[in-house]
């Protein structure tokens, strides 16, 4: 772990300063140092205001950072979260970041079997069309392809923009999106609708489907539409849907926001863990536990990074009930990247852009289908993506001139109900069927590319939902912290979508209505609302 205060987040020049000078009554109290908080503290410090961050670990950035996670190896992986795709590039330019994202050569690559001869799907470059002629034998499904991304993309560009302005109404949103077979198919109907209605192959239909279930258990047809929400929001970003790799890995930019909120004159503590805020909506006090004992501060406001869960147990309220996340996550380190059974494809394609695993449409119906019924998927569908082909500069120069490579995997439909009973066993377990879908396509098991670290284990971890709960306080490991919402103002959503019941306590966290994935979002529209009320 990188040293306590100034935290790893501090740039030099920030870490130099003498520690800003100890006050007890500040225009705003922010509790959690995760990415969402540090863009609140940076605009309202920049708006004027005197504002201080309490952070209970001993750096900032939450789940947005990068570690070492092997020992002895020099190589800093996104730990948690990986790829950037719906931070708006107005909260680059408004806060001056230092932070810069590169584009994947590859979108995804789909092995199959198909006539028993190993083959794909590629998609992304000139090799789109092809790649489709040679997996379907013909011209359909790529002309239904490109038909259908053609109406996110026209969605996108006119929902995205609304995520940092106060929230739209239902009738508002829709107005905006100005097109009722593209409202129908994503905000109406389940999504398997318009999956099946547009595309025939069973590939194809599940390459499309695993941006509805990123994190979110659900089947393509659950009448809930939670499936809906989470593919609207993974393929709004930037306006484009395009999902990219953050230089330097995810802590980044969260390093970038720690030192843009520090030289606007915000004041960060790390090891500072807010125990209980208690308000009478005009004036508020937060109780601080630190090294050396509590305190407390005063403040005219509070945003809260973290849950809803959180927020409501620092009030002294009853919780929400949590939500239940619904993933694995995989970090792996490589001296090389596996050759692949389908020889028409480099692995350096293959492996750039989302290579998808066990996700044919029937195979996550499947998947989704055993998990409900509480036990572990037979064959787990999940997606792996290399960030060091993107971005090397994560390596250390020894281990980049040797070759060696990242993995990234991301398991679906692995509900935290499925590990209560004995998590080590359950995490082994699947982490063993996992690595078995992958080994199917390729010539050689992946474990065989394994760096070793100075202990001379595997260069492998693993992350269930419990252990994201026990690690980062997310509550049943859910990654956006509550199932995630439509962009649009529901009953009770308030102007900007993060108030709740009292009037100086803002929700700046995932949990807040457009929260999830490493955005910024809530953060922004926090301060907005704050700077409003001022």
């Amino acid at each position: 772990m990188p040293a306590p205060e100034p935290s790893a987040s501090a740039s030099p020049s920030s870490a130099r300063r003498p520690h800003a000078p100890a006050r007890d009554r500040y225009d705003a109290v922010i509790v959690g140092g995760g990415h969402n908080g540090l863009v609140a503290a940076a605009y309202l410090a920049r708006a004027g205001q005197s504002v201080l961050v309490l952070e209970r670990l001993d750096t900032t950035g939450g789940a947005a950072i990068s570690t070492r996670p092997f020992a002895g190896v020099d190589a800093r992986l996104s730990r948690y979260s990986y790829l950037v795709s719906l931070l708006p590039q107005k909260i680059v330019r408004d806060l001056g970041l230092d932070f810069a994202v590169r584009k994947r050569t590859v979108s995804s690559y789909t092995p199959a079997l198909r006539d028993g001869r190993p083959t794909g799907l590629l998609v992304g470059g000139d090799r789109t069309r092809e790649s489709f002629a040679a997996l379907t034998g013909g011209e359909r499904e790529y002309a239904a392809w490109q038909r259908f991304y053609a109406m996110t993309q026209r969605v996108a560009e006119r929902v995205f923009p609304t995520l940092t302005e106060p929230l739209p109404d239902r009738e508002a949103l829709r107005a905006r999106i100005d097109d009722a077979d593209a409202w129908r198919a994503l905000f109406e109907e389940p999504i398997g609708v318009a999956v099946e209605r547009n595309f025939t192959d069973d590939l194809v239909r599940g390459v499309v489907l695993t941006d509805a279930l990123i994190g979110t258990f659900a089947d393509a047809h659950d009448a809930s539409l939670l499936q809906n929400r989470c593919f609207l929001y993974h393929v709004i970003g930037g306006g484009t849907g395009d999902w990219d790799v953050p230089v330097g890995g995810m802590g980044a930019l969260t390093d970038a926001l720690a030192r843009a909120a520090r030289e606007a004159g915000a004041d960060i503590r790390v090891r500072h863990e807010a125990t209980r805020i208690e308000t009478d909506g005009r004036a508020a006090e937060v109780t601080v536990r630190t090294p050396d004992g509590e305190h407390t501060v005063a403040a005219h406001r509070v945003l809260v990074n973290a849950s809803p869960q959180a927020l409501a147990a620092l009030l002294g309220e009853t919780p929400p009930q949590p939500a239940e996340g619904a993933q694995l996550k995989v970090n792996m380190l490589l001296t090389r990247l596996p050759r692949l059974r389908d020889r028409s494809v480099d692995p350096r394609q293959a492996f750039a852009g989302t290579f998808h695993i066990a996700e044919g449409y029937w195979q996550l119906a499947d998947a989704y289908r055993e998990a409900a019924a509480g036990r572990l998927p037979t064959a787990p569908p999940s997606e792996i993506y290399c960030h060091s082909l993107t971005d090397p500069s994560i390596l250390g120069p020894d281990l980049a001139a040797r070759g060696y490579q990242t993995l990234t995997l991301f398991g679906l439909h692995t509900p935290a109900r499925l590990f209560a009973a004995d998590n080590e066993t359950a995490r082994a377990t699947l982490l063993k069927a996992t690595l078995a879908e992958l080994d199917a396509h390729l010539e050689e098991p992946i474990t065989d590319c394994l760096a070793l670290d100075e202990n001379g284990e595997p260069c492998i971890e693993a992350k269930t939902p419990l252990d994201l709960e026990r690690d980062l306080r997310l509550p049943g490991g859910h990654i956006f912290h509550r199932d995630l919402s439509f962009p649009y103002a529901d009953e009770g959503a308030g102007r900007w979508g993060v108030e709740t019941a009292h009037a100086n306590v803002l929700l700046c966290g995932a949990g807040a209505v457009r929260g999830g994935g490493v955005s910024g979002v809530p953060g922004h529209n926090a301060a907005m609302a704050a700077l409003e009320a001022s």
